[in-house]
């Protein structure tokens, strides 16, 4: 698992996704499994793990989403692939296996734009996409298809509440599979609006190097 930390924005001290006064990255790479327990019972549990993150191993803006499997209890794995759309920047993923081990489900966010290492003039686009597979007999996929691609929004729009400054996605990204159907969580930017004024705060802000946050409350 190869971390997707090409800009560390100065102010905010950590690693983003967009550029300056983006929206943080530090957890992309940590894995998210699942496990076909065969709940409730357990009785048709195949105890497939099945793992999905963002990788940075691709270089700068070609982040994607690998996904790996394990039949036997996570001693060994199969060869992680790329499962993320071809123009998409993965940011946070997320899988989910039915309980009966017969179908598998993965949610990301992706960003379609490049990271802006220089402005904060530009559109920072973003949507949620959930794709799913059926599981063979040997726990392995097939073809994956794309259940949903969102509409895309600004990340711009965002803000990580009493710090104004930088701008927030999170990593809520979470999946759910039944032996029926299978869903997905992500935050979603569509309905945001970009607001100048910010974007030159933050631009302001960023090439003074101050770190000082209007409207930051006390804990």
């Amino acid at each position: 698992m190869n971390d997707a930390c090409w800009f560390v924005e100065v102010l905010e001290g950590r690693c983003v996704y967009d550029g300056v006064a983006g929206a943080r990255t530090d957890l992309a790479a940590m894995p998210s499994i699942d496990i076909a327990n065969g709940a409730p019972t357990g009785a048709d549990a195949t105890n497939e793990i099945v793992d999905a993150w963002s990788d940075g191993a691709d270089g700068l803006n070609q982040e994607k989403t690998l996904f790996s499997y394990s039949t036997n209890g996570g001693n060994s794995w199969s060869t992680p692939t790329v499962i993320s759309l071809a123009d998409d920047r993965s940011a946070y993923s997320a899988p989910a296996i039915a309980p009966d081990g017969s179908a598998v489900y993965v949610v990301y966010m992706g960003i379609t734009t490049p990271i802006d290492e220089t402005t904060t003039g530009t559109a920072r686009l973003e949507h949620g996409v959930l794709l799913s597979s059926p599981l063979d007999s040997s726990g392995a996929p097939g073809n994956w298809t794309t259940e949903f691609s969102g509409p895309t929004g600004d990340v711009r729009g965002t803000t990580q509440g009493r710090i104004i400054y930088n701008e927030f996605l999170g990593d809520y990204v979470y999946a759910i599979a039944t032996r029926d159907y299978g869903a997905g969580v992500w935050t979603d930017v569509q309905n945001t609006a970009d607001c100048p004024a910010m974007d030159a705060w933050r631009k302001a802000s960023f090439d003074a190097g101050t770190g000082s946050f209007p409207g930051r409350r006390g804990r």
